[in-house]
């Protein structure tokens, strides 16, 4: 391609995540600066994941919308001193196409100029031989390429970037005596190599050198860390409120108290703080006095271990959209989206299956007016790796029923199936107070009237005003009404209008007309339908 826009963008990102999480534990084996904590690949990938995570969030009209969306994911996400430059170079690349509706070969070679400007201003003291090694010598080649073609531009910062990582071991001499290349420098080749890939549309690698010596449990050990018991914490967090001047300050205190200082921002409010050093209260008093800090994180690098990081950090997850009920189904384990108290954008509904970082999500939704919002996200979140499957449910209690039947331990194709049939088996009622006059099935309804409705279908008017009495007797008739054709079992879901002791008025006039069916009542909550009502 000769340009990217917004799609390619999600593309690359996409990309990025799983490259980082291919590359994750081979990056960590060789970070031994500045201190060998062997996390550089597990922060890069929870600092991409955070990226396009917000992306996925976020509307997509413009390149420049893509671009701003992961830098901010990055910055708010970032993790470690390398999630940090990360999150800069995204920046740098988003600052520069704002004003250009799709990324060239001259808006990438600008964009890696950007790039490494703020990353380099982003360390408190540069040291050659690192990512910014890389990152500058791929910047500049891109700079220096004759041709303004986006594929020749970005080959040669792929390129450059690679030979630049070769050369770390030469720059630093603790990566010489560990015979490895830079770990930091390592991810942003991938990360070139991938972009590389998205825009050529051919497999682009730098294959992982081979150690320069033998590697033994000394050579990965620094002077640094055996030699010193100073900078024993990472502390990190967001900071807000504040302004330059404060940050200025905040950026020397920081210094006065470790290394690996870096305090960089969104280029907007927001503002990500990152050091090493001993004496955590007086790292996070500091930010007090700058602003507001916020999303604090400690680690101490002795206590650190290599995790396994992952865009999926389980298996299975099940969304459920409903309006209120929210603590019945979280109780049975399910994600909650409450359209009581949320709009169903496609943008919300999409930031709720990408929060549950499941490989495999099945959606309960329990309003068939969202399924157009539901189709989106889901689209949405299927193009970008997550496989998503929206179960048939309509009403919450069909929700519930299919939730009654999930086995994680059952292949997840055949659990959808079996809350599909669970929810096709139960017949759905409800019982709410007519807003508007409108012709149904059994008549003209005027606003107040109450409306007993079977599978979506009006079937019961009764004059309003909503009286207890009224709503009581109408509750009976709905279910008498869905017991015509059998049953074993009455879910009813309370909402706020419900009068109080409807449960026992209709347990009672259940015991007395249909004995051999059992009743369940839910408090709900939902505010626009009296009950809910389910028959299996």
């Amino acid at each position: 391609m000769q340009v990217m826009d917004a799609v390619a963008v999600r593309r690359w990102a996409d990309a990025c995540v799983r490259s980082l999480d291919a590359n994750r534990e081979s990056i960590d084996q060789i970070n031994v600066f500045p201190v060998p904590d062997g996390d550089t690949g597990t922060n890069l990938l929870h600092t991409m994941q955070s990226a396009l995570d917000a992306l996925l969030r976020s509307p997509m009209s413009t390149v420049g919308d893509a671009l701003s969306a992961l830098a901010r994911g990055a910055l708010a996400g970032a993790r470690g001193n390398s999630g940090v430059i990360l999150s800069q170079v995204l920046r740098g690349l988003a600052e520069t196409v704002q004003e250009v509706s799709l990324v060239t070969g001259t808006a990438l070679r600008k964009g890696l100029h950007r790039a490494d400007e703020l990353a380099t201003a982003a360390v408190s003291k540069p040291v050659p031989g690192t990512v910014l090694s890389v990152l500058h010598a791929a910047s500049e080649a891109a700079r220096d390429c004759k041709s303004d073609e986006l594929d020749d531009v970005v080959m040669a910062a792929s390129r450059a970037g690679a030979v630049a990582l070769a050369d770390t071991p030469r720059q630093l001499a603790v990566l010489a005596k560990a015979g490895v290349v830079d770990a930091g420098g390592r991810g942003l080749v991938v990360l070139l190599d991938t972009l590389a890939a998205v825009i050529t549309g051919q497999s682009v690698e730098t294959p992982m050198d081979a150690p320069l010596l033998p590697r033994t449990p000394e050579s990965l050990t620094t002077e640094r860390e055996s030699g010193s018991s100073e900078f024993e914490y990472e502390v990190m967090y967001l900071l807000d409120d504040t302004s330059d001047e404060a940050v200025a300050e905040l950026r020397a205190l920081l210094n006065g108290l470790g290394d690996c200082v870096s305090v960089v921002g969104d280029g907007a409010s927001l503002w990500t703080v990152h050091v090493h050093c001993n004496d955590i209260g007086a790292a996070v008093e500091s930010g007090v006095r700058a602003g507001r800090p916020h999303r604090i994180t400690v680690a101490r690098f002795a206590d650190q271990i290599t995790a396994q990081a992952s865009r999926f950090v389980r298996d299975r997850a099940i969304v459920v959209v409903v309006s209120g009920a929210v603590d019945l189904f979280r109780a049975e384990g399910a994600a909650v989206f409450d359209l009581a108290s949320t709009t169903a954008t496609p943008t919300d509904l999409l930031s709720a299956i990408v929060s549950t970082r499941a490989r495999h999500v099945a959606v309960l939704p329990g309003d068939p007016d969202i399924r157009t919002a539901l189709d989106e996200a889901v689209a949405y979140a299927q193009a970008a790796g997550q496989d998503v499957v929206v179960v048939p449910t309509f009403s919450p209690v069909q929700a519930l029923a299919a939730l009654a039947v999930h086995d994680s331990s059952r292949r997840a194709g055949d659990d959808v199936v079996a809350m599909a049939e669970a929810a096709a088996a139960t017949r759905r009622g409800e019982l709410s107070i007519a807003a508007d006059e409108a012709l149904t099935w059994v008549g003209r309804c005027q606003p107040g009237d109450l409306l007993g409705m079977l599978d979506g279908e009006v079937v019961l008017i009764e004059p309003g005003p909503a009286a207890p009495e009224s709503l009581m007797d109408l509750s009976c008739r709905l279910i008498d009404r869905m017991l015509a054709g059998g049953g074993e079992l009455v879910t009813v879901i309370l909402g706020a209008d419900a009068p109080d002791g409807l449960t026992e008025v209709l347990e009672d006039h259940v015991r007395v007309t249909h004995p051999e069916v059992e009743v369940t009542a839910y408090p709900g909550g939902q505010p626009d339908t009296v009950i809910f009502v389910g028959v299996e």
